[in-house]
């Protein structure tokens, strides 16, 4: 019990998004260490075919193993969708699994009052419609509408992002039919909470805007006082990458302040 007391909380996602997830864990749980792996050789992963995200997922999961990790969040939506039951089944009772859309899911389902909610994501996490098969069985009152928009991260991992491109792609997406006439739009990507100002403001505030970061983190708080497993004291973040980008160095600002010292392993030789 003491051991999984310390040990550290991994995170993964194909690139910078998952550092929405991993900013909104150490917010609500500062004492907690992080592990955190951007699988930046394979960005992004919403064009990549599932058996490669499984693949790449169980690799991954096996390196944060190798690094004591006591839960494992797949802090992004494509991987969440195609490899999460892959992930917990080769993990088992070595470390819990979260994965970024059951929380989420959860929240649209508390909502009686939705008629239709719109769904923007990769491609691979709408091929999968994860969300729309979820939703329904939750709440099945609710209609949902997704929308591929493959653009976007790539561009946020660009650093694009609060600027007159990102408003232009930003428009040119929900201007689609497809969003019309929504009660609320979910960013089923943890690459879109950059630019989540950007999207309420095209909607001038008159919808609500959901991402799943502070979602998640209130089910990492969960898990870690049931399992009575919380950290008594801090622990230093260590921050993986498969390959070095300057965007996810320059990237980490946004989320802890300052740069931190990224190490890269190289986890596919």
């Amino acid at each position: 019990m003491e051991t999984m007391k310390t040990s550290p909380i991994g995170i993964f996602d194909s690139g910078i998004g998952g550092l929405t997830v991993a900013h909104a864990i150490h917010k609500a749980l500062p004492k907690e260490q992080l592990i955190y792996f951007g699988d930046t050789a394979h960005l992004p992963y919403g064009d990549k075919s599932p058996d490669s995200i499984k693949y790449y997922s169980i690799r991954i999961a096996q390196f944060l193993l190798e690094h004591g990790c006591k839960m494992i969040v797949i802090a992004c939506n494509t991987a969440s969708a195609h490899a999460y039951e892959t992930v917990k089944d080769f993990v088992g009772k070595r470390a819990v699994v979260i994965n970024v859309i059951d929380p989420l899911v959860a929240a649209v389902a508390k909502q009686k009052k939705w008629n239709k909610v719109g769904v923007i994501a990769t491609k691979g996490t709408v091929k999968a419609d994860s969300y729309a098969k979820k939703i329904k069985t939750a709440a099945p009152q609710i209609q949902v509408s997704s929308l591929a928009t493959p653009l976007l991260a790539p561009m946020i991992e660009e650093g694009f992002f609060n600027n007159k491109i990102s408003r232009t792609v930003i428009g040119s997406y929900l201007d689609h039919k497809k969003l019309q006439k929504i009660d609320a739009l979910l960013l089923a990507c943890t690459h879109y909470p950059l630019i989540k100002e950007e999207i309420m403001d095209y909607y001038k505030n008159n919808i609500t805007v959901l991402d799943s970061a502070g979602l998640v983190a209130e089910a990492v708080v969960k898990v870690l006082r049931t399992k009575k497993w919380m950290r008594a004291q801090s622990g230093s973040h260590q921050f993986y990458v498969s390959d070095f980008t300057p965007s996810f160095q320059e990237s980490t600002k946004y989320f802890f302040g300052s740069k931190i010292t990224l190490h890269k392993a190289a986890i596919w030789k």
